[in-house]
Order: structure tokens, then C-alpha cells, then sequence
């Protein structure tokens, strides 16, 4: 095993190169395992894996962006920080998500930063062999296109939301979304983020979401079973505060 310092990111970590580590990642990620066999081994061997800590910085603003960084395990966390230093949360990403797209089509830096919620491992794939593999296979820029069309369409939803809806109904449509997304049969799911990052994402403080939760659980719409497990009681009641 391989072990060196990976350039161009915030923090000294581990780069792990087992062929098991990428295979498992690129078969995880939308934007490849579409591909035949024989194309997603070509891809592997261009492909670095890497582990950070709970709490480490993977990428900062200004810092070059000139590869594509595919969660493996663990979490990560994107956001940026206004003129102020006041932290916006831009999304959370899990196994099978990447970051740092904007390294395919330019060299530029990045705008924001990429944090490790818990112990998270990636595999980074560089800029110019990004670049050979779209000329290659074009099917990966459609599924990239795809990617973005989305995270567009979040955002967008996000910025409307937060300049026409109150506090209480950007919360009732958050937890409407998870319980969607979820589709648990006994109508339970798990909050993906802690209170701070919930109220970075949906602009506001974590004093506010908390009581907000309380409201929502006297009223009669969600029960919490524990911190972060949640039950909907009441989803068309939800979709409507």
C-alpha cells in the first residue's frame, strides 16, 4: 500500500491505492456505473483514493479545482461563507455523490468548501483524465448534465423558498422531502444533518429549529423518537403550514 500526501488539499491525509477502494466507487457513482466492465476498470486506473478525518477540509475556497472528488465512505459537507463569515450550508453528500464537477470544463477555484462530517473516504480523479474519458464516452457528460440539471433545480427551490416562505413552512417541507425520500414503511425517518447544519441550510438558527420541532410536535404533525429519528403524523398537514 501506497501512502502520500495528496496535492491541492487543506489537510496531510492518507491516499490508499487498492484496486477493491476503487472499484467500489466508481461502481457507486451515477455518472459511471452505467459503463461496461472493461470501461469503469479503464477508469480506475486513473483514479486516486484518499481518506480524511471527522472535521477535515478537503477543499477551501480559492483553492484550485482541477479534479472530481467521489464520496466512497462517510459524508461531506459543502458550504460557503458570506463577506460576514456567516456559513450557508449548500448540500451534504453521501456514498455515491461527488463534488468539484467545475474542474471538468475550466481551471478555476473553488467557491466553497468541502468538509469530512465524519471519517470519509474519496477517490479524486484528475482534471485532464475527467477531460479523455467525456471525449471517450460521452454518456458520462449526459449523467453529469443530468447532475447538474438537479442540483440546479435545488437551488433554485432553495432561494425561492427562503425569500417567500416562513421559517416554519421551509422546516414542515424539509421534513416532507426526508420522509419522501425515505419511504419507511412506519412512517419514521432520520434527520440527515445535525440542528446547526439544518439551520445554515434553511436560514435560520439552531435555537429556532429546535423550537420550531416542538411546535410542530405539539400541533400534532411529526413525533420525535429520539434526537434525530422523527415520525410524520401527519404529511398533507405538513405540505400545507
Amino acid at each position: 500500500m501506497e501512502k502520500r500526501k495528496l496535492s491541492n488539499c487543506g489537510h496531510t491525509h492518507t491516499c490508499n491505492h487498492t484496486v477493491g477502494s476503487h472499484k467500489s466507487c466508481i461502481s457507486l457513482v451515477p455518472i459511471f456505473n452505467h459503463l461496461e466492465v472493461e470501461q469503469m476498470d479503464e477508469i480506475m486506473k486513473t483514479v486516486q483514493a484518499a481518506s480524511f478525518k471527522k472535521g477535515e477540509i478537503i477543499y477551501q475556497a480559492e483553492d484550485p479545482s482541477d479534479s472530481l472528488y467521489i464520496v466512497n465512505q462517510g459524508k461531506i459537507r459543502i458550504y460557503r461563507l458570506s463577506d460576514s463569515g456567516k456559513e450557508q450550508l449548500v448540500r451534504i453528500l453521501n456514498p455515491g455523490d461527488f463534488t468539484g464537477e467545475h474542474a471538468l470544463f475550466s481551471e478555476s477555484m473553488h467557491e466553497s468548501y468541502a468538509e469530512a462530517m465524519v471519517d470519509t473516504s474519496v477517490c479524486v480523479i484528475r482534471r485532464l483524465d475527467l477531460q479523455d474519458f467525456l471525449l471517450k464516452y460521452p454518456s458520462i457528460s449526459l449523467k453529469i448534465l443530468e447532475e447538474f440539471a438537479s442540483r440546479l433545480k435545488q437551488s433554485e427551490k432553495q432561494t425561492a423558498q427562503f425569500a417567500t416562505e416562513k421559517v416554519e413552512t421551509r422546516i414542515a417541507l424539509f421534513l416532507a422531502e426526508c420522509y419522501d425520500q425515505e419511504k419507511s414503511s412506519t412512517g419514521t425517518f432520520i434527520l440527515p444533518m445535525s440542528k446547526k447544519d439544518l439551520a445554515s441550510y434553511l436560514g435560520t438558527t439552531p435555537e429556532t429549529i429546535s423550537r420550531k420541532l416542538a411546535d410542530l410536535e405539539e400541533q400534532g404533525y411529526i413525533k420525535r423518537k429520539t434526537n434525530k429519528r422523527i415520525e410524520v403524523l401527519n404529511l398533507d398537514g405538513l405540505l400545507l403550514i
